[in-house]
């Protein structure tokens, strides 16, 4: 699976912005996709998942209530939506894809895009 993450800039704190992902090469609807980010000097960090149908979700605390997740399968691009951000969220932000499921590791995720750069000024 070829993943492609577009999407990401510089907003103001409080703004929104929506990524989005795009994937090629096998079945997308066979994979549960999840998006991950990295701020400069950290270690890559869950953000959320979806399930192969869309149908489940799970996000990490820090982003709850103001992070959706979503998926079109028939467009073959997953989605997020980033409402309230703050200035904490900037990162570098990638799309991901895994066989398993609702899992938050980095290990169980077979497919990585090229990720895309999320800037939030004060």
């Amino acid at each position: 699976v070829q993943l492609q993450a577009s999407g990401g800039g510089l907003v103001q704190a409080g703004g929104s912005l929506r990524l989005s992902c795009v994937a090629s090469g096998r079945p997308f609807s066979g994979y549960a996709m999840g998006w991950f980010l990295q701020a400069p000097g950290n270690q890559r960090e869950f953000v959320a998942v979806i399930s192969r149908s869309e149908y489940s979700t799970y996000y990490a605390d820090s982003v709850k209530g103001r992070f959706t997740i979503s998926r079109d399968n028939a467009k073959n691009t997953v989605y997020l939506q980033m409402n309230n951000l703050k200035p904490e969220d900037t990162a570098v932000y990638y799309c991901a894809a895994n066989k398993y499921g609702l899992t938050y590791r980095p290990q169980d995720y077979d497919y990585w895009g090229q990720g895309t750069l999320v800037t939030v000024s004060s």
